[in-house]
């Protein structure tokens, strides 16, 4: 079964056609968790709705280890830093820059050398090309803390060295790589970074985030489907 983590944006379109719900408690708090034919879903935020820098995602990772779960497709949305990745775009990420990073091991030595899984990025860029669908297959995420968006300047510094912003993928790369899972995204890009275009509001890029659902939707049966 794929584990996929994505945003409220999909139970409010409702093209996933889940049919049970479990409720998988955790060390670190319950994850409601949908069900689909040969996958699993989790909203990212919970049924709070939290924002990026209080989202539970130590309770999200488990409970996909729970289910037994080795595969994970998170959808991230993000904003561009580079003019030629336009919004509308999607991207599939291959390294990942974070300052301050979570972690399972707060009270004993453990590291990993992180790192996106390869295997499940070349998964997703195969279904991407098996549906026809235009991908970026190479850029560096930046984490930054929500919930407010960048400054200008933290923008120009950032593009410097990153591809796309955005406040999820590598707290959850992180963890899901301590958990021995396998994590990789794909990428919407719906807006450009403050400063790089017009600013935009947070409804606005809620919105610009709606539009590419039905393909996100294509990409994960066509992963279930290969499995």
């Amino acid at each position: 079964m794929l584990g996929v983590l994505g945003g409220t944006v999909f139970l409010k379109k409702n093209l996933l056609g889940f049919y049970s719900e479990k409720k998988i408690k955790t060390s670190y708090g319950t994850t409601i968790v949908r069900i689909g034919d040969g996958f699993a879903f989790v909203q990212r935020h919970g049924k709070e709705n939290l924002p990026p820098h209080k989202t539970n995602h130590y309770a999200n990772i488990l409970a996909f280890k729970k289910l037994g779960i080795k595969e994970i497709l998170a959808i991230n949305s993000v904003g561009s830093l580079k003019r030629r990745i336009k919004p509308g775009s999607l991207v599939v990420p291959h390294d990942y820059i974070q300052f301050f990073p979570k972690t399972y091991f707060n009270d004993h030595m453990y590291c990993i050398t992180p790192a996106l899984c390869e295997e499940m990025r070349a998964k997703i860029l195969r279904a991407c090309d098996f549906l026809g669908y235009p991908v970026i297959c190479k850029a560096i995420y930046f984490q930054t803390i929500g919930p407010r968006l960048e400054t200008v300047s933290e923008v120009k510094f950032i593009r410097r060295f990153a591809d796309i912003v955005g406040m999820t993928l590598a707290d959850e790369a992180t963890l899901a790589q301590e958990q021995g899972l396998c994590y990789a995204s794909i990428c919407t890009v719906d807006n450009y970074a403050h400063g790089i275009s017009k600013s935009l509001t947070y409804e606005e890029i809620v919105s610009n985030a709606s539009k590419n659902v039905e393909t996100i939707a294509n990409i994960i049966y066509a992963l279930v489907r290969t499995k």
